[in-house]
């Protein structure tokens, strides 16, 4: 395997450019670093990282994620994270590879994928890669040498990966993301309440009533899917966005006040827990760092 990561480590750093970013095709992506990073917050999409060289390090909830190029991350949900790229230098950057999971395109997939207990409840984690996994990502990245061919193949190779991943240790969780009756359908749906509207209260029966679950049911599954409660969750995407905010215009109260909370001074302190220094220092920072609204983000 060592051997195929290498002359693919080669051929992503060649056409990520010198942005260390592409898109060689819709939903699949290219990302090299040259150094390490501090921790970055940002929303996870629902979607599959391999890396090639390197290593991440991310926090969800309670729960620290590494994944290198022993193990691959998956997440079936959207997730608010903090992330950081712990392992990269100019002479070893760090480098990986992602999919977007298309929730169709899983769902065409079950019928052929061999049924197993779906015992797993965890949106997300890392398992082993394998070399069924490696193999479709190095004739993708050979694909780029012919662009030509992409539009043709890459769905095809896109399709190959998700059945590699159905057949794996993470398949129980693809395969109910692309069912509507699944319990992590149902969390996802409420995920999706709290995504639009995250600047108002938030009262968990209803988001129980939206997930088709009693209160401490809905609370037991969104926690087991997310590692946080539903209240942990939207308080992240506020605080995220507040950061973002704040950045553009340093007024701390109004823009606690813009993304929900009525108390400005409970805003500084949980800002201030996240982030590691109060709102107004903490975009001050940023600026000084050359950091605009659209760079207060991360990447798998």
């Amino acid at each position: 395997m060592q051997q195929h990561l290498s002359t693919m480590c080669t051929m992503a750093e060649r056409h990520a450019g010198a942005s260390g970013r592409a898109e060689v095709f819709p939903g699949m992506s290219l990302f090299v670093a040259r150094s390490v990073t501090c921790p970055t917050s940002t929303v996870y999409q629902p979607m599959f990282c391999l890396v090639l060289q390197g290593a991440k390090q991310v926090m969800i909830g309670d729960r620290q994620v590494r994944y290198d190029p022993a193990s691959y991350f998956i997440t079936s949900l959207e997730l608010p994270v903090s992330g950081q790229i712990i392992d990269a230098s100019e002479q070893s950057p760090y480098v990986c590879v992602s999919l977007a999971l298309n929730r169709d395109l899983i769902a065409t997939l079950i019928p052929d994928v061999p049924v197993e207990a779906e015992g797993q409840t965890a949106g997300f984690g890392v398992s082993p890669v394998t070399p069924q996994l490696l193999d479709p990502w190095l004739r993708l990245l050979h694909l780029l040498e012919t662009p030509e061919d992409l539009p043709v193949l890459a769905p095809m190779i896109e399709r190959e990966i998700l059945y590699r991943l159905l057949c794996g240790p993470r398949g129980g969780v693809l395969r109910q993301i692309a069912r509507d009756d699944s319990r992590l359908s149902h969390v996802r749906q409420a995920i999706n309440w709290i995504r639009s509207h995250f600047d108002e209260p938030l009262r968990v029966e209803a988001l129980a009533e939206i997930a088709r679950m009693s209160p401490a049911t809905f609370h037991r599954h969104f926690r087991a899917a997310t590692a946080m409660s539903p209240l942990q969750y939207q308080k992240m995407l506020r605080l995220q966005e507040a950061r973002r905010l704040m950045v553009v215009n340093a007024d701390s109260a109004r823009t606690a006040y813009t993304v929900g909370y009525e108390s400005a001074s409970q805003f500084s302190r949980e800002y201030a827990r996240m982030f590691g220094a109060p709102p107004s220092q903490d975009a001050m920072r940023l600026r000084g760092q050359g950091l605009g609204v659209d760079d207060i983000s991360s990447v798998a």
